[in-house]
């Protein structure tokens, strides 16, 4: 009897662990960073394939979904009151929608899973990198890429984003996140490369 409690307890265990728990502190790189080490990881094989500055990445996906990896968006409703699915197809890390996820694994040959954190990352920097390919917006330029990724390249293209105040705000506040990010990496950066000896 006792070996199968363990049993139990071992597989609810590690079906715990297929999914990461939301950041206990949002708002700091550096406690991110400490608590998922793989993270910073991820955000360096990121930066490295994309060019994605990893401050400027996780602004985005931290507005995106708070770091929940299977991030809904809101319901759409019928009449006010009956659920009609989903607002749109957009899901985990990063929200991708279905379209531009698919375009990224056939671009990349990347078969992974929006929300397992590295194939999240993994796709905001190839859309960002892909933004400042065609747009000429710098991958540092977290306010103009943060509409792009929003709006989709062809809306911020035509500045569909003028006719919405609310995200134009939502805009400047993952620049400023960004700016956050940037400065809190640059002062515990030797502390996460010295932890990245004992991986």
């Amino acid at each position: 009897m006792h070996g199968r409690f363990l049993i139990v307890l071992i597989a609810l265990g590690l079906l715990a662990g297929c999914s990461t728990t939301p950041p206990r502190e949002q708002s700091n790189l550096c406690s991110i960073y400490r608590q998922y080490p793989a993270w910073y990881k991820d955000s360096l094989k990121m930066e490295k394939a994309w060019g994605l500055p990893p401050h400027v990445a996780m602004a985005i996906i931290k507005q995106e979904s708070s770091f929940v990896h299977d991030a809904l968006p809101p319901r759409d409703y019928l009449l006010w009151v009956i659920p009609w699915g989903r607002v749109s197809s957009a899901y985990g890390y990063a929200q991708a929608q279905d379209p531009v996820w698919g375009e990224y694994k056939s671009a990349t040959g990347n078969g992974g899973s929006r929300d397992n954190f590295d194939d999240a990352i993994m796709f905001v920097g190839w859309y960002v990198a892909g933004t400042q390919r065609q747009l000429g917006v710098s991958k540092w330029d977290a306010y103009s890429q943060y509409l792009a990724y929003h709006e989709g390249r062809g809306g911020f293209s035509r500045q569909s984003y003028l006719q919405k105040p609310w995200l134009m705000q939502v805009a400047r506040k993952v620049e400023q996140q960004a700016k956050d990010y940037g400065w809190q990496l640059r002062q515990c950066r030797t502390e996460l490369e010295s932890n990245r000896s004992w991986w």
